[in-house]
């Protein structure tokens, strides 16, 4: 590449950023041409959000790499869900990283980083124009904490080296990269299920609005709810694994085990608050509260040996294979106790999915109705996002709208190429 087309490419061209919640995603494009997704993990279109720092080396690593470290045992921390803390006062406080205090948001600015370094290794010039994706809500029903949130991504992308940040909602831009896909306006409901929020838009699509530079008037309605992969995969974690540490497990006095550290341990970003010294000395106190103290050991075994990420993971990946072959999973807890085995099925899903999926399809029928479609019904539903993959979901749409098609698009790239877009 030339320096000539380099100082091109930096003045013209945009960057696309779909920094989600489990999962994150680079694009470019300069204007008026395609928007181009970045490799920013080997091969790879798009990349855990997760962070290891590495106490053994002291190096720091992204991504599979990251949680491939953790799950192999090398002494460190890590970090996912990093999204989820943008608007949460957790942000500015301080976790101690191999025996130095780091900042939360240092850790956003680490990732933001990384995909700013790596996206400028493929491109051969440094991006510093980018268009962020953000939910419709970051917080439900809050706005000031809502426009914090964007305000400590804003900052974040400049310390990551940006100058130029603008931001977009992620269904918009999902929206407008299914519109080139499209042959005859039609009005479309497109689904965005991350790990951390549910955002609905209802926008008119089609060949002849494609190149219009305000599409403002084409998005009937949006609504957001903060409810994505990571809370299924919490209450699947809360209905499967965690009553063999003692969940819902009823001790000598007929109570059942105070349910704090069992929450925590089926959250991401709350895990490793359940290794500090305090929060341990408070677990090993609950065995008076367990009739079957064997249990209580099971507990202490996977905070001693911080085995708190390798079951949420182990719940993610069961998740996955259960919906995509919709037959039962097995679960293998060995490493935890020999011969231990969890199971997960369709039926699973539906006894502890029911209400965040009724919660959830609730709010695409709000979107619908807001928009004032004149039948009730959209001309298609486009999902996107790695969450709206997931059959139970799927099923409750059709149910809700029946007779409309569901297209899937690029679940993992569709957000970060169609954010370029927003752009032209």
């Amino acid at each position: 590449m030339t320096t000539a087309t380099q100082g091109h490419q930096d003045t013209d061209g945009v960057l696309g950023i779909d920094f989600g919640t489990s999962n994150s995603a680079v694009a470019w494009g300069m204007p008026q041409g395609r928007a181009q997704l970045i490799p920013i993990e080997g091969s790879a279109l798009a990349m855990p959000t997760a962070v290891f720092y590495n106490a053994e080396e002291g190096s720091t690593h992204l991504g599979r790499e990251a949680i491939s470290h953790y799950l192999e045992g090398t002494e460190g921390r890590l970090m996912r869900s990093l999204k989820s803390l943008l608007g949460s006062p957790l942000l500015m406080e301080t976790t101690l990283i191999n025996n130095r205090p780091v900042n939360f948001s240092d850790i956003i600015i680490t990732y933001l980083a990384a995909l700013r370094e790596r996206a400028t290794q493929h491109l051969g010039t440094a991006p510093t124009r980018v268009v962020m994706g953000r939910p419709v809500h970051f917080v439900d029903d809050y706005a000031a904490r809502d426009a914090q949130a964007q305000a400590s991504l804003r900052l974040a992308a400049q310390s990551a080296g940006f100058k130029d940040i603008t931001f977009q909602f992620e269904p918009i831009a999902a929206a407008l990269d299914f519109e080139r896909s499209l042959t005859q306006e039609s009005t479309v409901l497109v689904a965005d299920i991350g790990g951390g929020t549910s955002d609905f838009t209802v926008v008119r699509l089609g060949p002849q609005r494609i190149h219009q530079t305000n599409r403002a008037s084409d998005v009937l309605a949006t609504t957001g709810v903060h409810i994505g992969g990571t809370d299924f995969d919490q209450k699947l974690s809360l209905g499967q694994l965690m009553p063999l540490l003692g969940y819902g497990h009823l001790g000598p006095d007929k109570r059942e085990v105070p349910h704090r550290v069992f929450f925590d341990l089926s959250t991401w970003h709350l895990i490793n608050w359940q290794y500090q010294p305090k929060a341990m000395t408070q677990a090993k106190a609950l065995q008076t509260n367990y009739s079957d103290v064997r249990l209580h050991d099971r507990l202490m075994t996977v905070l001693h040996e911080r085995y708190g990420h390798h079951l949420a993971h182990d719940v993610e990946q069961a998740k996955i294979l259960c919906s995509q072959t919709a037959s039962d999973t097995a679960i293998d807890l060995s490493y935890l106790e020999t011969g231990l085995t969890a199971s997960l099925g369709m039926a699973d899903f539906h006894t502890h999915l029911a209400v965040l999926l009724t919660n959830t399809v609730a709010y695409a029928r709000e979107c619908v109705r807001r928009a004032g479609l004149t039948q009730g019904k959209p001309d298609a539903i486009y999902l996107t996002g790695g969450s709206s993959a997931l059959r139970p979901f799927q099923q409750a749409l059709q149910t809700e709208f029946a007779g409309v098609p569901l297209v899937e698009g690029d679940l993992f790239g569709g957000v970060a190429s169609g954010l370029v877009y927003s752009q032209h």
